[in-house]
């Protein structure tokens, strides 16, 4: 799937281990881990299969209250997201890049920077 408005980086860990590492970057940096959604698990639970399918769904009240003042809108992707996905044995990070979503909303600069935080998050989690 080519799309600019998505942002993939490549984790050196298991879906597992690098959820468990959001978990901890998040927690350092002061963020809400608001929850993980297992998809892949839910699918087993109904007799499904799915490779290893996870969403991390975190923010910062502080940024991204104003955004939804401004926007109200922007409530349908807010918190952030991130999909950790197995891609044939290689973890992988997508999720909407900043200027997608900015431009999505309108957002003016100083509501758009506020959802960049995604980014230096991202590289956290994925870093040796």
């Amino acid at each position: 799937m080519s799309d600019e408005t998505l942002v993939t980086k490549l984790s050196p860990r298991s879906v597992t281990d690098t959820v468990a590492r959001f978990s901890e970057v998040l927690a350092a940096k002061g963020v809400k881990l608001f929850a993980v959604i297992d998809h892949s698990g839910e699918a087993e639970k109904a007799g499904l299969e799915l490779r290893d399918t996870k969403v991390v769904i975190f923010g910062a009240p502080k940024a991204g209250t104003p955004v939804m003042q401004a926007v109200p809108v922007a409530a349908l992707d807010l918190p952030l997201k991130v999909l950790v996905w197995d891609d044939d044995g290689q973890t992988k990070l997508t999720y909407t890049a900043p200027a997608g979503l900015a431009a999505r909303y309108g957002l003016s600069d100083d509501l758009a920077a506020r959802l960049g935080a995604i980014d230096p998050v991202t590289d956290a989690v994925i870093a040796g």
